[in-house]
């Protein structure tokens, strides 16, 4: 499996086990071609301090499990409101929604590729209409 591809799964990994601690808004970005230290960018929105905890520790718990991988680098953690999880091939942002619009990160990237995360259709959404 390519590097990228490696990445790519471990992306996956991660955004599903955010989607189960209810994450919204993610958003996947190859930064490979821009950002030589990583492959990735995972950005996920919470409701809450609680909810971000909840989060970061399924998302750490499922890589490992996954593939074997711990973060190198943790930051945020105390804060409650912005959570890195350095992976090496991904990083992994888990924001409030006031420090998602704040830092922007979307818009200072906007000209990398986005990357399908191949999760589920959210409830609610009716694609027949």
């Amino acid at each position: 499996m390519s590097e990228i591809a490696e990445s790519t799964q471990m992306l996956r990994t991660a955004a599903r086990a955010a989607d189960d601690k209810l994450g919204t808004d993610q958003v996947a970005l190859d930064v490979s071609a821009t950002l030589y230290i990583t492959d990735a960018f995972l950005i996920i929105s919470a409701e809450n301090d609680r909810q971000i905890s909840s989060i970061v520790d399924a998302v750490e718990q499922a890589v490992q499990t996954t593939h074997g991988r711990t973060p190198l680098r943790r930051e945020g953690r105390g804060s409650g409101d912005w959570v890195l999880l350095d992976f090496g091939d991904i990083v992994v942002h888990v924001f409030s929604q006031e420090q998602r619009e704040y830092y922007a990160l979307e818009r200072l990237w906007k000209d990398c590729p986005v990357i399908d995360l191949e999760l589920p259709m959210p409830s609610g959404t009716d694609d027949s209409q």
